[in-house]
């Protein structure tokens, strides 16, 4: 958003945290952007205010803007449909105008009385593709395309990193002994140093015969593999958009676990299950997520009537997604709700 010339009152990248201990030390950095903004509203006195994602904030900021006459968008909904399902009532009070880019939220929002819901598709759709091949991906990174290749995908975060890296290492080296032609990449996500990676391997016992880093080529190296591990998130939308059957993984600390664990109430933890309303691709969560079980899975995924389920129900989610221009979608019903509403 920087680079498209919006100005940075706060420094979001600061408050960009996970966990119940990193959030409550952060907090006076979370009172200050607060103040900050609405200090900027009251100063600037905007004709409307977009609040993106972020729910723990933008909505206690959405209260104080209703409060204050300001009209409120809010785009990309909050996942209320995950957890913490009573805060939509705050969004039925204080929010005017609600996008949503998954397929299944105004449904769900429609069912507790709120007809103030968009869906306008998801910003990733028709947007995913890979730079170049399989055949030039093998050949930056010393390949060969003519074997499996299975890519390892732990996160952004670097807790997430330590904590899903090492059991899927653990994996590969476990599927290496039964199959020696399989080769492993391990995908850095872009804002994290690939010393971290390093790090993590070089505490390995042993490694796979082939291992390779890769930075900044994510979507290169999914759609060249066969299968992948990703640790959940927005990632596995984009693996199920270049058509690569996946296991979706995660581990949290043990206390955050137990805790925010306790709150979530849906079946699937996965974007692309829940999208298909099914456990179309299996989850590793928490204590599962070890190398014994994540080996089994990626071994399944490279049997070829596996990849071809997956490959065929990861089509129907695409399907799911909407055309590309959610993002034009979005800003036209954002353009018309202001001009509808300004006297």
């Amino acid at each position: 958003m920087r680079a498209a010339g919006v100005e940075s009152i706060v420094d979001t990248d600061k408050l960009s945290i996970l966990g119940l201990w990193e959030i409550g030390t952060a907090l006076p950095q979370f009172f200050a952007a607060y103040r900050q903004l609405k200090r900027a509203v009251n100063d600037r006195k905007p004709d409307a205010v977009i609040l993106i994602d972020w729910p723990d904030f933008n909505l206690r900021l959405a209260r104080w803007l209703r409060r204050n006459g300001t009209r409120v968008i809010y785009y990309i909904s909050p996942q209320l449909w995950a957890w913490r399902s009573y805060r939509a009532q705050s969004i039925r009070r204080d929010v005017d105008l609600l996008l949503s880019i998954l397929p299944f939220e105004r449904e769900w929002y429609a069912a507790r009385g709120m007809t103030h819901v968009e869906y306008v598709g998801h910003p990733l759709a028709g947007n995913v593709a890979a730079a170049y091949d399989r055949e030039e991906f093998c050949r930056r990174h010393d390949l060969d395309p003519t074997r499996p290749i299975i890519s390892l995908l732990p996160g952004s975060r670097h807790k997430e990193v330590a904590r899903i890296l090492p059991p899927m290492l653990d994996a590969a080296e476990a599927i290496s002994k039964q199959r020696d032609d399989v080769q492993f990449v391990v995908v850095v996500a872009p804002n994290r140093d690939l010393k971290e990676a390093e790090h993590f391997i070089a505490s390995q016992n042993s490694e796979p015969t082939t291992l390779r880093l890769i930075h900044h080529e994510t979507r290169e190296a999914l759609a060249a593999s066969d299968a992948a591990a990703i640790a959940s998130g927005t990632a596995t939308l984009e693996t199920a958009l270049l058509g690569t059957p996946m296991v979706i993984v995660y581990k949290e600390s043990p206390i955050n676990w137990h805790v925010l664990g306790s709150l979530i109430n849906v079946e699937h933890y996965g974007l692309v299950n829940l999208i298909a309303g099914d456990r179309m691709v299996n989850e590793l969560m928490q204590n599962d997520c070890n190398g014994e079980r994540m080996a089994k899975e990626l071994l399944e995924l490279l049997e070829p009537d596996r990849q071809k389920e997956i490959r065929a129900g990861l089509k129907a989610v695409v399907e799911q997604l909407g055309d590309a221009g959610a993002s034009q979608r979005a800003a036209k019903k954002i353009l018309s709700f202001i001009e509808s509403t300004t006297e």
